[in-house]
Parts: structure tokens; sequence; C-alpha cells
């Protein structure tokens, strides 16, 4: 029997029922127990087993247990009414007459059955599938357990599905035991992961719906239905209200049916929210004590909420069943239910944000608005970095129910901005833009420092949409007007003002105008005690976030001996402070780990951008997660992490999509393409070429950091698709002829692609000034290992070509070494293999095979599938060149040697030592001192200098 096609994130269970369908197809019946939480698929696995049986022409009977049903073997009765007559072959008999379900015991109710359903299944055999067996009757158990036993020795399957927390103790029991003994197959769907998600939904975030979900696909379907966001979720459901309760109406069967005391006090839990008090629950609910603990224990056994953690508290069986209790609450109840939380934790003298979501509810007709909303906006402080999306709701409310006016105008910019700010933080920019620049056309002037604090808002949502003339224009309205040198301490909103700036000329690639401001700038922060030398009083936070800015600075331009110190400095200062760092976490963390990146801290840049996307998940600042997962994607492509390169990638592509961020996007398919241009095969490389030519399309032409890195990664797929013409077009015409456009830390390692490309298209004066350009940039930046690597690949691609292959090994074995410390094993690989002609040269085919060999080692590791292809093609040709004859035009003395011979006269003259090779030719070291001494004496020479000599390069 073929294999079924598997449900999404279901395949080992699939195998297990075709596995159960191909035994009854062989006459012998199985046992199979489905059980897991409500929701998690169990039903979907019955309907498949079904869907099988019933395409191999068997019976299938089905039904589902209902709790409450008075009547003995109730669930039995139905499957035996409901059968499903097989798929194929002639309908059987109808068999009148069904089991004796009133007068005959358990024995003889099995009997009866095993022999119906064989009349029934005309030989094809039968498939039961009872689903919700957790409530069954106690004589359906008791038949459950008898039939069982006896399933083994008849063409019957036995399927059901149970919630083990609703099921009898006993019959669990007994499944147990059935179990242990070998009688009984167990299927627990595990929750889906993300692959699977991604699989069943064809759509993202994928992480963020596994974790809303728990991997539970029934949650799933509810949030796919209620338009699922992170940050707005369930606030915004009701926008899908119809889509929402279709897909939770097996949830919603299940409330409906609680009797009056459980659904008040599960209201009042979701109210609450999760983890909750049983006590907080009775106070909202207001029922006494013994009555709410009477209700919670009938809800525990329903299995609707369950223990904390932490000790004492209560949850639902899943977040998901919270919401949908809140979201269909009638809203006067609702709105009381949230007034006595508010006071019952105001009393307690809880958290503002664990208030907020109360007063939030509370708030339309609220005893003390101005209190609710004090309560707001202190909350909304308190999560902003953590729920951008949840502070900007709350903010928004009480900018709805402040009095608005000109008198009013800074208490209401003390209110809109952080609403901007956990707007843009959101991914709302456009939004937040909106509300800004409605601030500064509000009639009466903004005090100075809240205008100040306003054009950075308004520079900061400029620059996120991409329209950096814009944000740089308004930036100036202050920057221009600042007295210098900058007088300290320099105000908290000049100096967040000075740190956006400093952003826009970071992306714009114009870092250099701006790199002075930001040191002087960190410098005024502190106050004059830190320009005595002293730790300063001032900003902190802020100081940290403009020193970090002026490290990229200095990085991205190049000026590595200021910035390698710095980054160093500032690593410190950024590993010493919390997420929250003044806001600003994801945007420090962001350009510090990609200012290590260019100054070789690889494992901290690792570092600090993973902290930083985790600092910027669940929905929040997409714009600063778009360039973590970037950097991320560099350095896994880098480390030989090709599949996390790939990952990496399509997410950045995702979000930036999303926030309409173009550049971003195509940098993202750029580097998408670079890392399936090492991971998949050779036959690929178009593919890969195209959708590097794609992502450079999408990004603005310029010297930004997006453009110009997707170019060099087009350059590169372009030489390795074969046509290095195409090569330095795309280089010369992207980054200039001197590549002067382009930020000087790519410079080597575009220069040595220039080198390579002009060489193999035989224009070998532009092949030497790129080598020389190469040489000369890795020396301005302080000639770091990865930039000297780059370097000396450009200087062995122009001796190769000369005709100086001893150079030209000499200088790729120091490349591919630097590589490998560096840990990078598909530039370690990439260099090796296209050293492989110049080792040829220099030293003999064989000289070249352990090297060759190295390289194949890492790119399999690393699963750069070309690299393995190219490895193994230069391997061939060396193998066969190595063991060919060796013979000069016209034969001569090498005519007179072995086989053998020649291959350790060959070894030798390439400068290994007798135990080398040895070694590598398996043999003795007296073996290859005899061999040597016959070659020397045919040859007539007595040397290995003469040996070399004598050989020479070989001849093609």
């Amino acid at each position: 029997m073929s294999q079924a096609p598997a449900l999404a994130g279901r395949r080992q269970e699939s195998a297990t029922l075709t596995r159960a369908v191909e035994e009854l197809c062989a006459g012998r019946g199985t046992v199979l127990e489905v059980a897991g939480d409500p929701g998690i698929g169990k039903t979907a696995l019955l309907n498949l087993l079904a869907r099988l049986a019933a395409e191999r022409g068997a019976t299938v009977l089905r039904a589902r247990a209902r709790s409450g049903e008075a009547k003995p073997y109730q669930v039995f009765r139905d499957a035996w009414k409901r059968s499903v007559p097989p798929a194929a072959g002639p309908r059987p008999p109808v068999v009148e007459a069904g089991p004796p379900w009133d007068a005959g015991s358990d024995h003889e109710l099995v009997r009866a059955l095993l022999d119906g359903c064989a009349r029934r299944d005309g030989g094809r055999g039968s498939v039961l599938v009872l689903d919700d067996l957790h409530h069954a009757d106690p004589a359906s158990a008791r038949l459950l357990e008898a039939l069982a036993e006896e399933c083994a020795a008849h063409p019957l399957v036995l399927a059901f599905a149970l919630r083990p927390r609703q099921t009898p103790p006993a019959l669990l029991a007994a499944l147990d035991d059935a179990s242990h003994t070998g009688h009984l197959v167990r299927v627990e769907p595990a929750p889906l992961d993300a692959a699977a998600i991604a699989s069943l939904t064809g759509r993202g975030p994928a992480e963020e719906l596994a974790t809303g979900s728990l991997g539970n696909p029934r949650a799933l379907r509810v949030l796919l239905a209620a338009g699922h966001d992170p940050g707005q979720w369930p606030a915004r459901s009701d926008a899908a209200a119809g889509p929402l309760l279709r897909a939770a109406a097996p949830v919603l069967a299940e409330l409906e049916a609680l009797p009056g005391d459980c659904a008040e006090v599960l209201a009042a839990a979701a109210v609450l929210g999760e983890p909750f008090r049983p006590g907080d629950a009775a106070h909202v609910a207001g029922y006494p004590g013994d009555r709410t603990a009477a209700a919670l224990g009938a809800l525990a056994a329903a299995d609707l909420i369950r223990s904390g953690p932490p000790a004492g508290t209560l949850v639902f069986r899943h977040p998901v069943l919270g919401h949908l209790l809140h979201h269909r609450m009638n809203p006067g109840l609702r709105h009381d239910a949230h007034h006595r939380a508010l006071g019952l934790l105001t009393a307690r003298g809880a958290r503002s944000a664990a208030r907020a979501r109360h007063a939030e509810h509370a708030l339309p007709a609220a005893a003390d608005p101005a209190g609710s909303l004090r309560v707001l906006a202190e909350g909304a402080a308190e999560v902003l970095a953590s729920e951008p999306a949840t502070a900007a709701r709350w903010l928004r409310l009480t900018l709805e129910y402040s009095p608005a006016g000109s008198a009013d105008a800074g208490a209401r910019a003390r209110l809109a901005l952080p609403c901007c700010r956990a707007l843009t933080a959101a991914g709302r920019t456009e939004e937040a833009r909106a509300l800004v620049h409605e601030l500064l056309r509000t009639p009466g002037a903004l005090p100075g420092r809240l205008r100040t604090e306003a054009l950075a808002v308004c520079v900061g949502a400029e620059r996120l949409l991409g329209r950096y003339e814009e944000a740089d224009a308004t930036a100036r309205t202050v920057v221009d007007a600042l007295a210098r040198p900058l007088s300290a301490p320099l105000p908290a909103e000049t100096a967040g003002l000075v740190f956006d700036y400093g952003l826009v000329h970071a992306l714009r690639g114009t870092a250099a105008e701006v790199r002075g401001l930001a040191r002087e700038a960190a410098r005024a922060l502190a106050g004059a005690g830190e320009a005595a030398g002293e730790d300063g009083d001032g900003d902190r936070d802020g100081r940290t976030a403009l020193r970090v800015l002026a490290a990229f600075c200095d990085s991205y331009v190049g000026d590595f001996a200021r910035a390698a110190p710095e980054v160093a400095r500032c690593a410190r200062l950024v590993d010493s402070r919390p997420d929250t760092v003044a806001g600003r976490a994801p945007e420090v963390l962001a350009l510090l780990g990609c200012a290590e990146l260019f100054v070789e801290r690889f494992a901290d840049a690792r570092r600090h951008l993973s902290r930083g996307l985790a600092t910027a998940g669940g929905g929040a600042h997409k714009h600063i997660a778009v360039n973590q997962l970037l950097g991320l994607s560099i350095l896994d492509q880098w480390a030989g992490r090709l599949d996390a390169a790939q990952q990496h990638a399509r997410e950045a592509e995702r979000l930036a999509g999303e926030i309409g961020a173009p550049d971003a996007a195509g940098l993202a398919t750029a580097l998408r393409a670079s890392a399936l241009l090492w991971a998949a095969p050779r036959r690929r490389t178009a593919e890969a070429v195209e959708l590097a030519e794609a992502g450079l399309r999408a990004t603005v032409p310029g010297t930004g950091w997006w453009a110009g890195s997707a170019l060099g990664l087009l350059a590169v797929a372009r030489l390795m698709g074969g046509d290095p013409a195409a090569c330095l077009r795309t280089l010369r015409e992207g980054g200039g002829e001197d590549l002067t456009l382009l930020q000087p830390p790519s410079r080597p390692s575009l220069f040595a692609l220039m080198t390579t490309a002009a060489a193999q298209c035989g224009d070998l004066a532009s092949a030497a000034r790129a080598a020389r350009a190469a040489d000369a940039a890795a020396g301005r930046l302080g000639r770091p290992p990865f930039q000297q690597a780059q370097a000396d690949r450009a200087g062995a691609a122009l001796a190769l070509a000369q005709g100086d292959p001893a150079r030209a090994t000499a200088l790729s074995l120091d490349a591919a070494r630097a590589f490998e410390a560096l840990r990078m094993p598909v530039l370690q690989a990439w260099t090796l293999i296209a050293a492989t002609p110049a080792l040829a040269a220099a030293h003999g085919p064989a000289a070249a095979l352990g090297p060759l060999d190295e390289a194949l080692e890492a790119a399999r590791r690393c699963g750069a599938l070309r690299l393995c292809e190219d490895g193994a093609r230069a391997r061939a040709a060396l193998t066969a060149t190595a063991t060919a004859p060796v013979s000069r035009p016209g034969g001569g003395p090498l005519a007179t040697l072995s086989v053998r011979e020649r291959e350790v006269a060959g070894l030798a003259a390439a400068g290994l030592s007798s135990r080398q090779v040895a070694e590598r030719l398996v043999l003795s070291t007296r073996t290859v001192d005899t061999h040597l001494g016959n070659a020397y004496r045919k040859l007539g020479v007595s040397s290995r200098v003469a040996l070399a000599r004598l050989l020479g390069p070989p001849v093609a």
C-alpha cells in the first residue's frame, strides 16, 4: 500500500495509521488510541484513518460519544447505525438485526459485533472509529476494553480518540495496561511547530502563530480567523466577528453548556487574565468563596482551567479560551467586572500596567476618569519597550478622553509623543507620522524642549518610511542651529534628535557627515564631569546610544583604528545595561552588532544582533528587526549555516514587505540568492543569479548599505555563473572604477572579485590595478584578518594570471588559513578550490590533492553543495593527472620510471618529506626511500632540488 499524504506536521502519525490499514488488508486487527488536548488534531487523524480504510474497500463504522447520554453502549449503538459501506466493490447485504444491546453480556456483545462486522465488510475488514471517548458511558468503556482484547485476531481496526484529563481513571489504567502489553498502539499528536504551521497556512508569521496558538490547530484557526497580530489580538477581534465565531464554534459550544455559576466564574477569570487567583475570581464574579470553589472544581473537571504556575494560581486550558470568553461577554457585564478588578488591584498596589488592562475597559463610564487616564499613561510607559502596540492603544485612549486645545498643547504633547514612539515601534509608522505632524501643526507653540522632542520623533518616522531628504531637512532645523562646540550638559531631547539624525545618515551611506557630531553629543550629554575625566551625571543610556552611533559611523567609513577600541568599550557598556536602554535597545543593539561585524568581532556581532532581535520581537520594532535579520543572515552565510542564512533572509523579506521598506527587502532577496548559490547544486546557478538581480533592482541606487551590499552579492553570483564580464560591469556601474561609491569595509572583497573577473576576461592591466587597490584598501583598514585574506585572494588571482603559480599558491593558502581561523568554511573551501590550478602548476597535481580534500570536507560540513560539486570535479581531474604516466614530449628519462616511482618522485619534487609521501601513498618510509633512490639513479640526479628542477611544472 502506498504511503498516504501526511497531514501538516503529522508525518509520523500518518505513517502509523497507514500501517494499521495495511495490517487490516492482511487480515489482522489493530487497536489505536489517539490521545491529546482538545483541538490538537485527534479528529483529523481519525478522519484520515477512515478515508484510508474506505479507499481500500473496508467498512467504516463511526460515532462520537456525548456526555449525559443515559443508554448503555450508546457510542457503539450509534456507530452500528451509522456505518459507511465500502467505497469499492458490491454493496454487502443489509444486516437487519443488531447486537443484543439490552440483554447480552459484554462477551456476547463482542462476539456479535465481530460477527456483524464480518458479515457487513464482505471480507475486506472493518474500521470502528469512536471520537470523544472520554464522554463514553461506563458500559461503553467496559465493552471497549473487552473488544480491544479480541481485535488482533480479527480484521478490525478499533480506533478511538479521547482527552486524557477527562477520561475516567479506570479506563485510563486499562488502556495503559494494553499499551504496555503491546495490544494497543498509542498516537499522541504533538503541537505543530512553525514549519508545519507555515506549510499548513501558507502564510506568516509562522513563529508568531506558533507562539500564539501553542501549536494547537484549533487555536490556530481561531487566530487566523481573528486576523491575528501579536500586538492587536484580542483587542481588534471584533473586526472579524463572523469568521472568528465560526472557527471557535467547537469551543463556544463547550462554553455554552456550562451551568450558570461556572460560566460566571469563568467570565470573571477571563476579565482578570491568566494566571488568576481563585479569591480574585470570586471578588470579580461577586460570589462567596465556597460557591466560587465549587464552580472552579467543576471547571477543572471539565478541563477548562488548570493549575498555574505560579503555585496557587489557575490558568485556562489554552490562552485563546480566555480571549474568546472575554470577547463574548455582555459589554455591560464586562465593564462592571473590569471596574471591580481595577478596584481590587488598586487596593493591592499593583503595577500600573496590570491596572491599565482594566482601566481600558472601565474608562467609558469610570467614576474617576482622570485617575483612569493617569493609570493608562503610566501603564503605557511600563510596557512601551515590550508591548508597543498595547502602549499605543492606551495612549490613544488618553488622547481621546483628555481635553484638547491650545492651553493644553504641552500636556497633550507629553501624551502624543510616547504614543508616536509606540506606534513606530509597533510598525505603524504612517500613523505615528500623521500624529506628530498634527501635533506640530496644533495652534499654540510647543515649549522648546517638547518641540525638539517632537521634531526628533518626526525625523524617526520619516527615516523609517525611507524619506531621507525630509528626515534630514527636519533634523537640520535644530542641528544647524546648535552652537558648536556643543554646550554641556546637552539636553536629553536634543541628544535624541542628534541620534535620529545620525541614523538617517548611517542608513543613507553618509555616516562620515555625522560621526564627529555623534561623538561630541555623547561627551556633551554626560556633562562637564565626564569631560574632565570623571563619571558624568548626564543621561547614561542616551550617552551609550550616541557612543554606539559614533562607533558605527567610524567602522562604516573604515576608520578601524578609532572604531575597534571604541566598539569594544561600547560592547561592555551595552552588556552592563538592561534591554530597555533608553527605549533605544533595538536600534543600539543593531548598530553595535553591525559595527562589530565590520571590525571583525563576529561572535559579539551575532550575540548583540540576536539579543536585539529578541528585544524587538513579538511584532514590535519591525523596522529594526529587519536590519538585525540581515546582519544575522550575513553572519550565518560566512559561518556556513546556509539554511539559517536563507531563513533569516526570508523573514527579513517578509518584515520589510510589511513595513514598506524596498531597500531592506531587496538586500534580503540578494542574501537569499547568495545563500542559495552556495547551498544549491550548480544547475541552479541561473536561478540564484536571477534572484540576486531582482534583489538589486528592488533597492534604491546610491551609497546606502542595502544597495552596496546587494550589488556585491550580485557580482559574486554573476562571476560564479560564468559571466566575469557582467561581474565587472556590475561593480563598475554601481561602485565606480575605484569603488569609491561603496563603503570602505566592503572594498577589499569587491576588489578581489574585480581582480578575478578581469583576469578571466584577459584584462591583466585591470586585474593588476584591482589587486593593488585591494591591498591598499586592506592597508587603510589596518589589515584585519578578514580584509587581508580578501587582499591575498586578489593577489593570488593576479599572480596566477601573470604566470607565477608559486606566489599564487602561497597567497591562496594564507587566505584559506585566515578564513579557517575565522570559522568561515564557505570562503575557506572556495579559496582552496580556486587555488587548485596554482597548486598543481607550482608543485604538481598530487600536491594539490591535500588542500582540495580539505576544501571538500569544509564544504560538506556546511552543506555547500555547489562547492562539493566543484571540488569533486577538480579532484577527479587532479587524480587522473597525478596517476597518469609522467613524460616529456618525445619521451626522455622519465619514461624509464615505474608508475610508483613516478608517484613518489612527483610528490617529493612538490616538497613533501618521505614520511608525508608515505602517508599519502599508504607506504612505509623505507619503501618510499627505496623508490626515490631508484628514481635518482635512473634520472641521474642526487637531490630533491635537482629532482624538482628536472620535473618542473607539468606539461598540459
